[in-house]
């Protein structure tokens, strides 16, 4: 008996301490739109992270934009959106992610699914990463920095014109050149 009260109390305790480090809602939601483009701000669909750590609608949407909240688990904050179109191929990585396999197996399968059909990538799309540090007093949001992503699967640096090595801030490059996830990357030197 003492072994199930025990056991009882460690979970009630460790639930607890979890609960305590996913942020509330109405936080997630407003340092997810950071990713979003301002005139997409006011409709986008929020996705974030429920008292249980699970990955939930925080917001639906109205208009052609997902943004996503910073994960919890990871110390870095880091936001993201993208075009709605992107949403299924996104969804697919998340899948696999929980199911437990490695990035490369993600991108071994996606690629397999694009190129056979079974898994829709638009042949162009934005995703936007904003990233910053957390006030530790203030919950605000220091240092931003959005960087962008243009996918253009299948691509490659001849078809599209771009060197496939990064580049210095402010340049475009292309990366992951002749895969589904091709995709041209804009970092914006930090400033």
């Amino acid at each position: 008996m003492k072994n199930i009260v025990f056991l009882a109390v460690f979970i009630l305790i460790n639930y607890s301490v979890n609960a305590q480090d996913i942020p509330p809602a109405e936080w997630q939601i407003k340092t997810a739109l950071m990713a979003v483009p301002e005139d997409y701000k006011e409709g986008a669909k929020v996705y974030g992270y429920n008292a249980s750590g699970e990955f939930v609608i925080l917001r639906e949407g109205t208009n052609d934009y997902i943004a996503l909240a910073s994960d919890p688990n990871k110390s870095q904050f880091s936001t993201a959106a993208y075009h709605k179109e992107l949403d299924e191929f996104m969804a697919r990585g998340r899948e696999l992610k929980t199911a437990g396999k490695e990035f490369q197996e993600i991108f071994d399968i996606r690629e397999a699914e694009v190129k056979s059909g079974k898994l829709n990538l638009p042949d162009k799309t934005t995703l936007c990463v904003f990233t910053g540090d957390v006030n530790a007093e203030t919950k605000e949001i220091e240092n931003g920095y959005v960087r962008y992503v243009f996918y253009v699967p299948f691509a490659t640096g001849e078809s599209t014109g771009l060197p496939t090595t990064p580049t210095p801030p402010g340049h475009a490059w292309l990366m992951n050149p002749g895969t589904h996830r091709a995709h041209i990357m804009i970092t914006p030197p930090k400033g």
